[in-house]
């Protein structure tokens, strides 16, 4: 008899557990509805939303009647701009005094990428200073680091020639001997090649440091020898190099090398064969005559080709026919002149081009025509 009251008080637990769970989710509802719609007058204003359903949120369109005095103000009375034009963009670019901007950035802006750029080029600058402090803290400033076979320049010294052609590929040295117009570009270019050659013209610490050197006498301890051109006969800037007479001036010179020394052939007996015959000659008459003639750089000038060997006529070379052995080595002397030779074409044949190659002989000094290794290439052209 208890089963139907026992059946009884479940059904009425199963009602009553229902009518709460449906109670708790309408007052769960309720709680949502009451949060949107505290919401609700913070979002429309001036917007024009409206809540017809707690959830979902539409968007109208307020009408004039319906916006509040400060809508209407800010609707009909706000500050109205005109297009600008492109000068007033740029003006406005560069300067803007509404929002107090230069060139786009207000003052703090640049100031902190100034901060920034000072920073960063201070910090690299410095770097530099350090890096460029221990690297010549490797160098000597009197001495290259590489000598000689170590070197990039290597131990064979070159054979230049004044005056030089404006074209730098070019080797020809042309004019007409009866229009100065055109041999004094020559000269003038001689000129201010022996400008430091002359007395007056060195500076005065250098000059100081000059010495009159001779075979028996070289340059003491700390001194150079001086190279004297005032006596070198026609070969002067008074006679305009002798370019004016059609009978011109070269001068030969020995490229510098950080001692380097020559080796001179010791003997007038043991010659190299290729040697020109009149150079032969002129070595065994100078060393007969007295033997330290024989530490010499020897030099000889000569046509290329049998008939240039005709057209140049005799050469008178001055002051020796060749660079005396007490201007070596070269070792960054402070007034050191790198010695000269004056080669003088006493008739050279008018109208033709001449092709000449000098050449400086030395047992250390390489002989190579193609790689213009110990000679020098000359075209002289006189009309």
């Amino acid at each position: 008899m208890n089963c139907p009251l026992i059946g009884l008080g479940v059904v009425l637990k199963r009602a009553v557990w229902d009518k709460l769970v449906a109670l708790g989710w309408s007052l769960c509802q309720v709680i949502v509805a009451v949060r949107i719609h505290a919401r609700a007058p913070l979002l429309s204003s001036g917007t024009g939303f409206s809540y017809h359903n707690p959830v979902k949120m539409t968007v109208t369109k307020k009408r004039p009647s319906d916006l509040t005095s400060l809508e209407r103000f800010n609707l009909y009375y706000r500050e109205k701009e005109d297009p600008l034009t492109g000068a007033q963009k740029t003006k406005r670019f560069i300067w803007n005094p509404k929002t107090r901007q230069f060139c786009g950035r207000t003052g703090t802006s640049w100031s902190k990428i100034a901060l920034f750029y000072f920073i960063f080029y201070s910090a690299l600058a410095i770097l530099v200073a350090i890096c460029m402090w221990t690297f010549l803290q490797l160098l000597d400033t009197r001495q290259p680091m590489w000598q000689l076979e170590k070197s990039i320049i290597g131990t064979n010294p070159g054979l230049g020639f004044r005056p030089m052609p404006p074209e730098v590929a070019s080797s020809v040295i042309w004019y007409k001997g009866n229009d100065p117009g055109s041999y004094n570009f020559w000269v003038k270019e001689l000129s201010k090649f022996l400008a430091v050659y002359k007395r007056d013209g060195k500076k005065s610490g250098a000059s100081q440091n000059i010495h009159s050197c001779d075979f028996k006498l070289p340059a003491p301890a700390g001194k150079v020898c001086d190279v004297d051109i005032s006596a070198w006969g026609p070969c002067l800037e008074e006679n305009h190099f002798a370019y004016q007479k059609s009978t011109p001036c070269v001068f030969l010179k020995l490229n510098k090398i950080f001692g380097w020394k020559p080796a001179f052939y010791n003997s007038s007996d043991s010659l190299p064969g290729e040697m020109p015959d009149d150079l032969k000659e002129h070595i065994r008459n100078m060393t007969a005559y007295d033997k330290n003639y024989l530490n010499m750089v020897w030099v000889s000038c000569q046509g290329e080709n049998p008939a240039d060997r005709e057209n140049i006529g005799p050469i008178q070379y001055m002051p020796y026919r060749g660079f005396p052995g007490y201007y070596f080595p070269y070792t960054n002397q402070e007034g050191y002149l790198s010695p000269l030779v004056a080669v003088h074409l006493q008739r050279p044949k008018t109208g033709v081009l001449i092709n000449i190659e000098c050449r400086a002989w030395a047992r250390n000094i390489m002989y190579d025509r193609h790689e213009a290794m110990g000679t020098v290439h000359i075209e002289i052209m006189i009309e």
